[in-house]
């Protein structure tokens, strides 16, 4: 809350400043921030103002500020900068980070950018590009410190000495055999803190274990979350250490998920620019609501197929929607679970049976106690104990069907490897309305009209 505050805070100042025609508070207010908060920022506003903030960006921060923004956003800077502004971002970046630069850059300019680098840096540049994205081989970087398990603690209180620094989230060496292959970690307190004259294969550790280079970068997340990692080791599948991923990439990683599961959910692309051009949202937008129209036209069937008993008891109109909206809040609520659920690998085939049983006694016991206060507001409402039946009944069973759907929509969409979370919300939507309205005025017809 306090970052949304400051970040609502400095885009105050920009844009008056803009408005102003005063540059140079601009600039100073960028000059204080680090290169995420400057892409938020610039995510904020409006194109024009944008393209005038993004030239005042200190140009060493350009490839960590492109890196931040939503691909829509990137895309549009990008094209306007020439080759050599492009080199020269990408030259800034360490190896896994220029890993994920480059996937957007141009192939004329990814080739720039390879001879630019030394030999080490391209070999080990396009190692991490040799791997998808997703995975942990294209998490990693193979900026890694090492030491062999037979020499003292003192040499190696000299090796780090004499190498002047460290990687970034180095909070571990990796311990290697003569073959390059993992063996363990010797943690930097235990090197500060034992004897010197100690063997590192006397006080390494063996805990952590490597992650193979294949790994899903949600499997990644989720080992990096159980056991409160800084660094972990990738090897391949001999067990030859490749590099390591850190926390930091990890953190983007799932906040990268969480914003597309959001976003999923209303049918609209994580990476879409807030302030992209009107044509373009709206031909994006344009398929969803004509899914939305379809399925609605679905539930006017239902209710036109008892268009008769709606004519001779009109308070089911009336009522109607309550059934159905009931159902698809009860739905959708199991969905952003069972996302949740599979996202995390919390959920598969050895607990479904006992997730769908636990959500089954839940929407029973809610459309019970919900049946009960909706069918006594009824009765109070239309003096019919037969209507307030109706209704209550019909709550309760949609709840049921509601549940049904959402544990196994979910589920379903997976294995057709479609997404849960893009796709979910809007067919458990349809099957409540459908359901809700045909229980509703199936149960007014057996029950109200004689």
């Amino acid at each position: 809350m306090a970052e949304q505050t400051r970040n609502q805070a400095h885009l105050t100042r920009l844009r008056e400043a803009l408005e102003g025609g005063r540059l140079l508070p601009v600039k100073r207010s960028l000059q204080a921030l680090n290169p995420a908060e400057i892409a938020s920022l610039l995510e904020s506003l409006p194109t024009q103002e944008r393209n005038v903030v993004w030239e005042m960006v200190d140009r060493e921060d350009d490839g960590e500020v492109l890196l931040h923004l939503a691909d829509e956003v990137r895309e549009g800077l990008m094209r306007d900068m020439d080759a050599a502004e492009l080199v020269a971002a990408a030259e800034e970046l360490d190896i896994d980070d220029l890993a994920d630069f480059v996937e957007h850059l141009p192939e004329t300019v990814t080739q720039q950018v390879l001879k630019a680098l030394d030999a080490d840096d391209r070999a080990r540049l396009e190692s991490v590009l040799a791997y998808e994205p997703d995975t942990a081989g294209g998490l990693m970087n193979t900026d890694t410190v090492t030491v062999r398990p037979d020499v003292s603690l003192d040499v190696v209180q000299r090796y780090l000495r004499l190498r002047g620094e460290l990687p970034s989230h180095t909070d571990a060496l990796f311990v290697v055999d003569r073959y390059g292959a993992y063996l363990g970690t010797l943690p930097l307190d235990k090197i500060l803190t034992r004897d010197p004259d100690s063997l590192v294969q006397a006080v390494m550790e063996h805990e952590r274990e490597p992650f193979l280079d294949t790994l899903s970068d949600r499997e990644v997340a989720q080992r990096f979350e159980n056991a409160d990692l800084v660094s972990a080791p990738v090897v391949n599948e001999k067990g030859i250490l490749l590099g390591r991923i850190t926390v930091d990439d990890v953190v983007d990683v799932i906040r990268a998920e969480a914003d597309h599961n959001l976003m999923a959910m209303a049918g609209l692309d994580e990476d879409e620019d807030l302030f992209a051009p009107v044509r373009k949202a709206a031909r994006r937008r344009a398929l969803w609501l004509g899914v939305n129209l379809f399925t609605a036209c679905l539930a006017a069937r239902v209710v036109g197929a008892f268009e008769a008993t709606i004519s001779q008891v009109v308070a089911l109109a009336v009522l109607m929607p309550i059934v159905a909206s009931m159902g698809g809040i009860t739905a959708n609520q199991i969905v952003a679970l069972m996302v949740r659920g599979l996202a995390l690998g919390q959920v598969g085939s050895g607990n479904t049976g006992a997730l769908f049983k636990k959500e089954i006694a839940v929407a029973l016991i809610n459309g019970v106690l919900w049946g009960l206060v909706i069918a006594a507001v009824v009765l109070f409402w239309f003096k019919s104990a037969a209507l307030s039946l109706v209704i209550g009944l019909a709550l309760v069973l949609n709840l049921g069907f509601a549940a049904t759907a959402g544990v196994f929509v979910p589920l379903i969409l997976r294995k057709l490897r479609l997404d849960p979370a893009l796709a979910g919300s809007v067919v458990v939507t349809t099957f409540t309305d459908v359901m809700g309205f045909f229980l509703f005025l199936g149960l007014g017809t057996l029950i109200l009209i004689r």
